[in-house]
């Protein structure tokens, strides 16, 4: 392989490698349904917020997460997701557990 050719392949590695990194912290909204019947709170690391049961909140201009984010329901009980999310998905609370869901 010539050096043209690697220093080529070279370049879009890290072009690729950027565009993989950027995607997920370029700002945006943080946003958080909560479709279970019961209030939870929810702690980014860096923010912590309480949504009511039926409700939505959004941390705006977050971007995404810096790690795992928690989800406290009234009753006591803690749900870990593992982190960073991005603000290309959301955080939905059902009764019974917690899931992501993709922006469209």
């Amino acid at each position: 392989m010539g050096y043209r050719n690697k220093l080529a392949r070279s370049g879009l590695v890290i072009l690729a490698m950027a565009a993989a990194l950027t995607a997920c912290t370029g700002s945006g909204d943080f946003s958080i349904s909560n479709e279970s019947s019961s209030d939870v709170t929810v702690s980014t690391g860096g923010d912590e917020v309480a949504v009511a049961a039926g409700g939505a909140a959004s941390i705006l201009g977050s971007g995404c997460t810096p790690g795992d984010v928690s989800v406290e329901f009234a009753s006591g009980e803690t749900v870990v997701v593992a982190g960073p999310i991005c603000p290309e998905e959301e955080l939905v609370v059902r009764d019974g557990g917690v899931e992501l869901r993709t922006v469209p």
